[in-house]
């Protein structure tokens, strides 16, 4: 089912609630660009307990949906400036160049509390593993993290030198693997350590 059909599910109110949460569960499943359990932790963060509460479960539909708008806005605009380009010979985009249609890179909107929200969850559950064996990169990314995490976002100018440090670093590992350009284990590391240094990055930024 698609994510309109199941927002309509959230709203009915003549289902039984659990069914209604469960629904909300299928959206945020679909459209979750702090993660799916960094979302529902933003999300409940701005509108109370949406598994026991119908007025936080409406609110944060309309939260979700909000920033799910602004994202497809967003691939809409990149939909059209792509057919121009290709309309002045340039068929592909350049690698680097940021392509919404991959997925939100932050939450439009509330985009530094859930970029925090989003750094709770990787520090807690996924980091740590990331961080062996440890090298310069990892122990200054790992460093940024905690200090976003302690300020709730803002970075000293060393950290933000640090932080630029780690993201040219990683684009460079992505784009020239070396030698591991076969281990897959290797490639999805240096993706997931770069989502974190975009998160701090996000985190750092927005307004």
């Amino acid at each position: 089912m698609s994510f309109g059909t199941y927002a309509r599910k959230v709203r009915n109110g003549s289902l039984p609630y659990g069914r209604r949460v469960s629904a909300f569960s299928s959206c945020v499943e679909m459209y979750r660009p702090a993660g799916y359990e960094a979302t529902w932790r933003v999300l409940e963060g701005l509108t109370g307990p949406i598994r026991r509460d119908e007025t936080c479960l409406l609110r944060a539909l309309e939260v979700l949906e909000s920033s799910r708008e602004r994202w497809m806005e967003h691939v809409r605009a990149y939909a059209a400036v792509r057919r121009e380009e290709k309309r002045h010979g340039r068929r592909s985009p350049r690698p680097g160049d940021p392509n919404p249609n991959r997925g939100p890179e932050h939450w439009y909107g509330v985009a530094r509390q859930a970029a925090v929200r989003a750094l709770e969850a990787w520090r807690r559950d996924r980091l740590p593993p990331l961080l062996t064996p440890p090298d310069r990169l990892t122990e200054q990314l790992d460093s940024c993290v905690a200090a976003s995490l302690e300020s709730g976002g803002p970075l000293t100018p060393g950290h933000r030198r640090a932080l630029a440090g780690c993201l040219t670093e990683l684009l460079r590992r992505r784009s020239d693997p070396g030698p591991w350009g076969n281990d897959r284990a290797a490639h999805h590391r240096v993706r997931d350590l770069l989502v974190v240094a975009r998160l701090v990055e996000i985190a750092a930024d927005a307004d």
